[in-house]
C-alpha cells in the first residue's frame, strides 16, 4: 500500500487539492471528481487525504481489491458505493458502456419490455457490477438463414460457423432428431457440457404472418428447440427471435429491422421489444443469394472467368456498393480491382453498383417483387395508420444480415423512404447499418447473457417448461 500511495501521490504531483474546495471538476460521466467525505464519516489514516486522490487509488487497485475494502467498515462501504467509482470499473469492461447502460436500464426486468426506462437513482452500479460478475457464461447460438455462428457469450465474437439447424443434416428426418444432432454437434464443437451453462437461442425468422398455421408453425419450432435441449440437460433456455436480438444489438428497444437473409428479406416492425406480426411483417423474395447469383451472371456476360460461387461471394463482400443515385453512377468511372488467391486479379467496373441495386430494383434481374424501399415504407404506413401512441418507434431502421453490410446500403434506404413517404411519417427517419456487421443478432444475444439479471429474467428452466406444458395441456 505504501508503494501504491506513492505512486498515485507522483501521479497527482502537479494538482492542488484541498478539501476545503468549493469547486468540482464533472467528468464524462457527470460524476464530481472532487468531493468532500461526509464529517461523520471516517476512513481511519485515510482521512487527510483528498478525495480525488483516494478514487485514483480505488481504480488502480481495481473493482476485486475495493469490494474487499468495502467490507472494513460503514464507512468504508458508504465511501466506496460511490456510482461514479463502478461507472469507471464498468465502463472498463469489454462490453461497450453504452450497450452495458442500454442493457442495465432497459433490459434487466427481462421480457416483456417495460414501457419507461429504470430510474437512474434506484441503481446502484457497486451491486450491477457484482451481479455482472456472477453471471454465468453461455453459449450463444445465432440460428442465421444462411449459416449459423455460435460461441461463448464471454467472448469477443463468435467462435464457429456451421450449418443452420433448420437445414443441419437430413431434412427429411423427423424434427426432434434433427435438432438433436444439430445441438449435439455445436456442443461437441465447443468442448462443453450442455449441463454446465444456459444457453441463448436465436430464431430464424419464418413463418411471418399473424395466422394461426404460422403461430402453430412459430410455436412448434420453439417447443422444439426447448424440448432437445431440457431432455439434453441444459439448465436454463433463452430463444429468441433474430430481428429482436438485432434491435437489442443497436441499443434499440423498438423500430423497424430490415433483415436481408440468405433467401429472403424480412421487414420486422417491434414495439417494446413485441414483434407487431398484426401490423404487419413485408417480406420480399430477394436476398443474398439472390444478389451472388446476379453477380455471377454479371462475371459471366462480361467474359470474366472464376472458379467457385466463393470467389462471386467474395468480390460482392469486397467490391460491391450501392449508389446513392444509380442514374447518375452510371457516368462515372467505378472500376475497381482485388486479387484472389489461387485466382489472379479482378476488375470490376458497373457490376460494383448493379448488384446492390436490385435491391431497389428487382427487375434488373428479372424479379417480380416489390424493392426493399417500397417493402419498409409499406411497413412505416402499416405502422402510422396502426396509431400505436407516439410515432417516433418506427421511425428507426436497423440492417441485419450480411449483405446489410454493402456500403452506400443505409444512406441510400434513407433517402428513397424520405422521397416515398408523406412527411408525418418521413420526418424523422432514420437507417442504422447492422451495429455489428454480420453478427449483430449474435451480439445482440450476447447483450442480454451479459445482463446483471440474467438468466433469472430472460431464461426459461426446465421446471417451468414443464408447467407451461401442463397447463396448456389442462386448459
Amino acid at each position: 500500500m505504501t508503494m501504491l500511495l506513492r505512486k498515485v501521490w507522483e501521479s497527482v504531483s502537479n494538482i492542488t487539492c484541498s478539501t476545503g474546495e468549493s469547486s468540482t471538476r464533472q467528468t464524462r460521466t457527470g460524476c464530481s471528481s472532487l468531493l468532500p467525505l461526509p464529517s461523520s464519516s471516517s476512513l481511519g489514516v485515510f482521512d487527510h487525504l483528498p478525495y480525488d486522490i483516494l478514487m485514483k487509488i480505488m481504480r488502480l487497485i481495481g473493482p476485486n481489491e475495493t469490494a474487499r475494502m468495502s467490507l472494513v467498515s460503514k464507512s468504508w462501504r458508504s465511501f466506496l458505493s460511490d456510482d461514479c467509482l463502478w461507472i469507471y470499473f464498468l465502463q472498463n469492461q469489454i462490453e461497450p458502456w453504452d450497450s452495458t447502460f442500454f442493457a442495465e436500464t432497459m433490459l434487466r426486468s427481462g421480457y416483456p419490455i417495460r414501457t419507461f426506462s429504470t430510474n437512474m437513482t434506484e441503481l446502484s452500479y457497486m451491486y450491477i457490477y457484482g451481479q455482472r460478475a456472477q453471471v454465468p457464461g453461455s453459449v450463444i447460438i445465432d440460428g442465421g438463414s444462411g449459416y449459423c455462428k455460435f460461441g461463448w457469450s464471454k467472448y469477443a465474437s463468435p467462435s464457429g460457423k456451421s450449418a443452420t439447424f433448420l437445414e443441419f443434416g437430413n431434412i427429411e428426418s423427423p424434427l426432434y432428431s434433427r435438432m438433436r444432432h444439430f445441438f449435439t454437434t455445436i456442443y461437441s464443437r465447443m468442448q462443453v457440457k450442455p449441463s454446465a451453462q444456459p444457453i441463448v437461442v436465436s430464431l430464424p425468422l419464418c413463418h411471418y404472418d399473424d395466422t394461426e398455421n404460422a403461430k402453430a408453425s412459430r410455436r412448434q419450432l420453439k417447443e422444439c428447440i426447448y424440448q432437445v435441449l431440457f431432455d439434453m440437460n441444459v439448465p436454463a433456455v433463452c430463444a429468441m427471435n433474430q430481428a429482436t436480438l438485432a434491435l437489442y444489438a443497436a441499443r434499440r428497444t423498438s423500430g423497424i429491422v430490415v433483415n436481408i437473409g440468405f433467401q429472403a428479406t424480412s421487414v420486422v416492425p417491434i414495439l417494446n421489444g413485441k414483434v407487431m406480426r398484426k401490423v404487419g411483417v413485408e417480406v420480399i423474395g430477394l436476398g443474398a443469394l439472390k444478389l451472388t447469383a446476379f453477380l455471377k451472371s454479371q462475371l459471366q456476360q462480361n467474359n470474366i472467368n472464376f472458379e467457385s460461387l466463393y470467389t462471386v461471394r467474395t468480390l460482392k463482400e469486397k467490391l460491391c456498393y450501392v449508389a446513392a443515385d444509380y442514374k447518375t453512377e452510371k457516368l462515372k468511372e467505378t472500376q475497381a480491382s482485388m486479387e484472389v488467391s489461387g485466382e489472379g486479379l479482378f476488375i470490376l467496373g458497373e457490376e460494383r453498383f448493379q448488384t446492390g441495386e436490385i435491391l431497389f430494383q428487382p427487375r434488373l434481374a428479372g424479379l417480380q417483387t416489390m424493392g426493399l424501399d417500397q417493402a419498409v415504407a409499406l411497413c412505416m404506413d402499416h405502422c402510422y395508420d396502426a396509431e400505436l401512441g407516439d410515432d417516433s418507434w418506427f421511425k428507426t431502421v436497423i440492417l441485419a444480415g450480411g449483405t446489410a453490410c454493402i456500403p452506400g446500403l443505409a444512406e441510400r434506404l434513407e433517402k428513397e423512404l424520405h422521397e416515398l413517404l408523406p412527411a408525418p411519417i418521413s420526418n424523422g427517419i432514420r437507417v442504422i447499418p447492422p451495429p455489428n456487421g454480420a453478427d449483430t443478432a449474435w451480439f445482440g444475444a450476447k447483450l442480454i447473457s451479459n445482463i446483471s439479471s440474467f438468466p433469472r429474467s430472460w431464461c426459461m428452466t426446465k421446471k417451468q417448461f414443464r408447467r407451461k406444458n401442463r397447463f396448456s395441456i389442462l386448459r
